[in-house]
């Protein structure tokens, strides 16, 4: 089953000068079509200003088509009765995590959403259990957010998405601003959410070693949707990534230069025990 479709889908603004008048207007998405099966890790990537965030915001009805269809649950985005169920549906986590950080502890954060969507309180109370649970945070329920790292705050921005209980989340460059640590407590957190509970992930990334482990590569320039693979088909295409003007994850970058000095390499090397046993069998 499809969770999302998106059909011919374009999306179009209009551009002001500093005295507030139309100079005209800018296509950001340009005939997108893609479908997204339920249980699916997809990584999106592409330069800024390529359209991938863009495209994140019509899933979560943030933006609206200017043509073309967009479907989450089968719900159409056009229609205004929808909203709400579709952001139900597909909740979304933004680059940074003090943004969205409500509650003055962590309880009270994760117990926002379903408190607006008027759960009942023994039932948040579970889901509030259940989410903490599901991203290692249980232990801090009452601490304050303020004590926690930039890494812990996105597990507590992800558990307040799951105490709503969606199909999907999307997630726009969330390691954006954390270090190393935190990028891959976030990673390893949504990875387990997929494999563990089937949930749908959208992670839009400049990070190209995030998209190793994906199900699923798309690659958006210039508001098109120009590459769609598995992460080992997309970086075998070195190449045409370069035109796009993407890097390839270092391991994969340090085996195509030694491909291309003659050494026999596989085309797309994604992880450093790949790259060691690739080097092993040549000798």
């Amino acid at each position: 089953m499809d969770i999302i479709k998106i059909l011919n889908l374009i999306h179009e603004y209009k551009e002001y000068d500093d005295d507030e008048q139309e100079t005209g207007t800018v296509r950001a998405l340009s005939d997108v079509t893609v479908d997204i099966p339920e249980g699916q890790f997809v990584a999106v990537l592409g330069h800024n200003g390529s359209g991938k965030s863009t495209l994140a915001k019509h899933v979560n009805a943030l933006l609206l088509p200017t043509e073309g269809i967009v479907y989450v649950c089968d719900k159409d985005t056009r229609i205004e009765d929808n909203i709400f169920a579709i952001r139900q549906s597909a909740g979304m986590i933004f680059q940074n995590p003090d943004n969205q950080i409500i509650g003055n502890t962590i309880e009270e954060d994760v117990a926002f959403g379903p408190e607006n969507m008027g759960v009942p309180t023994e039932e948040i109370v579970k889901r509030i259990d259940f989410a903490l649970e599901k991203v290692g945070m249980a232990a801090y329920r009452l601490r304050s957010p303020n004590q926690l790292s930039g890494g812990q705050k996105q597990r507590i921005g992800i558990a307040g998405l799951l105490s709503m209980r969606p199909q999907c989340i999307l997630m726009d460059e969330p390691t954006a601003m954390l270090d190393p640590v935190g990028r891959k407590e976030v990673l390893e957190t949504v990875h387990e959410l997929n494999r563990r509970e089937k949930m749908t992930v959208i992670l839009i990334t400049h990070y190209m070693e995030e998209a190793v482990d994906a199900d699923r590569v798309l690659v958006m320039d210039g508001g098109k949707l120009v590459m769609d693979g598995t992460p080992r088909e997309i970086f075998a295409q070195a190449e045409k990534l370069k035109e796009y003007h993407l890097t390839l994850p270092q391991v994969t970058e340090l085996a195509w230069e030694l491909k291309k000095e003659g050494i026999d390499l596989p085309d797309a090397v994604l992880t450093n025990e790949e790259f060691v046993e690739a080097i092993c069998r040549l000798n």
